[in-house]
């Protein structure tokens, strides 16, 4: 075959054009720091780029953020829930003291004054937030636990109890009939009117009565504003649970905490066996004899799964709310009236509460690994419980009325110290023996409330510290996802780099070898081309 000078031209331009884009291929290769610029030019190592980036991508987001944030939201919760602790602790420490039977004046004044400072305290607390979302409200995170400042807002609230919330209250009586056919009370003596007070030791007398005690003191109190009280008898057709009257509205009568006799005595009375008695600046229902037995008789059917027939439902009015009062939509089923763009509108929460199944905690979960969530917060109901505040209310009441008693005493002996007539002396030492019986039979009570408090603060305590665990052990399993998600990605940007980045040294040779045959491409390529067959003729 005859090779011409045409043929040569023309292979020899070919294969130094090929040797340019192998050139310009290491070259890019160089400035880009990658096997290839399109896919085209390896299939195979663009797939595996495209899953490889995915896989860096998405665990980068898990430990760069979503971890993060998870653990930053665990911080706050955990830190919150130790200080709630401590404010429990100290709450025991003070019940403690008071179940001491020697207290001074003195240092009642001290428990008094502590208790109700940790009382505010421990649902201040609750307010805790995270980024401007608040971390104990569940799916609310928008709306703060406790009402930050003074509200008037209509709330219809449902609460549901069973038989084992009713409690055994003891009080002191010290109200007597007085001389113009009237109630008389030991606590209202003064110089002026003990001779009216017609109270001696026979008229004082503990006694016991059994309450609910609702979630809230100081609900509205206007006349005819009385408790809905109901309980769950069975299931609908729908399966939705059958509510009937408990008590008849007629048998629920409002008494005013001010109001002599007190809801106490007539709850004792028993006349009034078949009758419940609402104190809203309390938020107590007391029941007479009768009530109290029927619903001790109450219980769950085990057979029936749909419906919970020991459930008794007590619905009330609040309208007026104090700067730190809990918000009713975080813990009950209510309504509460809105003014929204001008007109009332009715808002319902937690109606699913009434269902009579089991609701699932409104928990907020992080996507923290590739199929793995992890719960980040505690709701209000595991350490912020009512009770808390309430039992504290009881305490504080205990101690007030033990000191009110004390002043009373006081001052009748001061008048007796300056009394002279035999018989004023004879009336105030009568009314000094009452009161005497009554301050002790005070003290008894208050010494057995705290005594009662140890073991309520103790129970609040333990749900407490349980959410502490649950929390901690999140923050455990968190930091076990964290170290784990850290390997991953090392690994992950180890292989990406791996299958897409080049081998500096490997193409910097390459690339010097393509340079250097490229020019001894042309340097023997324009010597061939000098030579033609006119040359040899």
């Amino acid at each position: 075959m005859r090779i011409t000078n045409k043929i040569m031209q023309n292979n020899n331009l070919s294969n130094i054009n090929t040797n340019k884009i192998l050139q310009d291929r290491l070259s890019t290769q160089m400035s880009t720091q990658k096997k290839i610029s399109r896919p085209s030019e390896d299939p195979v190592v663009a797939i595996r780029a495209l899953r490889l980036r995915s896989n860096v991508t998405e665990v980068t987001q898990y430990y760069s953020k979503n971890i993060p944030d998870a653990k930053s939201w665990l911080e706050v919760t955990e830190g919150a829930l130790k200080n709630t602790s401590e404010i429990i602790t100290n709450m025991i420490s003070q019940c403690t003291k008071g179940a001491n039977g020697d207290l001074t004046s003195g240092d009642r004044e001290i428990v008094l004054e502590q208790l109700k400072a940790l009382r505010d305290e421990v649902y201040a607390t609750g307010d805790a937030d995270y980024a401007g979302r608040f971390v104990f409200t569940g799916y609310r995170t928008d709306i703060s636990l406790s009402f930050p400042e003074v509200t008037d807002l209509k709330y219809e609230i449902t609460q549901q109890f069973s038989r084992d919330d009713i409690s055994d209250m003891i009080f002191v009586k010290t109200t007597a009939e007085g001389n113009a056919n009237n109630t008389v009370n030991l606590g209202d003596i003064n110089s002026t009117n003990y001779d009216d007070i017609d109270v001696d030791e026979t008229d004082i007398e503990a006694v016991e009565v059994h309450r609910f005690r609702l979630g809230y003191d100081n609900c509205t109190a206007t006349a005819g504003c009385i408790p809905k009280i109901e309980r769950v008898t069975g299931a609908n057709a729908d399966g939705t649970p059958k509510v009937e009257t408990l008590v008849e509205p007629a048998n629920v009568v409002q008494v005013h905490s001010f109001d002599v006799p007190t809801a106490y005595e007539q709850a004792a009375n028993p006349a009034n066996a078949d009758k419940v008695f609402y104190v809203p600046e309390t938020g107590e229902v007391v029941l007479g004899k009768n009530v109290y037995e029927k619903m001790m008789a109450i219980q769950d059917d085990e057979s029936t799964a749909i419906a919970n027939e020991g459930e008794i439902r007590i619905t009330y009015e609040k309208n007026q709310w104090l700067k730190g009062d809990l918000r009713p939509e975080h813990y009950y089923a209510c309504t509460t009236t809105e003014m929204i763009d001008g007109q009332e509108k009715k808002i319902d929460y937690n109606q699913v509460y009434l269902g009579g199944n089991d609701v699932a905690k409104q928990a907020i979960e992080y996507d923290v690994g590739f199929n793995q969530t992890i719960r980040v917060n505690s709701t209000a109901d595991e350490c912020f419980d009512p009770e808390i505040g309430r039992e504290v209310d009881d305490l504080i009441n205990a101690l007030e009325d033990v000191q009110d008693m004390e002043k009373v005493v006081t001052d009748l002996k001061a008048l007796i110290a300056k009394t002279t007539d035999e018989t004023d002396l004879e009336t105030l030492n009568t009314r000094l023996d009452a009161a005497n019986k009554s301050l002790t039979l005070m003290k008894d009570k208050s010494q057995k409330l705290f005594e009662h408090g140890i073991t309520k603060m103790q129970g609040y305590l333990d749900d407490t510290n349980l959410a502490l665990t649950n929390c901690g052990t999140r923050s455990s399993k968190l930091e076990l996802i964290e170290n784990r998600l850290k390997n991953q990605k090392t690994t992950f940007e180890t292989l990406k780099s791996e299958n897409e980045d080049i081998d500096i040294t490997e193409v910097a040779i390459q690339l010097t070898s393509a340079e250097l045959t490229y020019e001894a491409a042309l340097m023997a390529t324009g010597k061939v081309m000098q030579t033609t067959l006119l040359n040899f003729i």
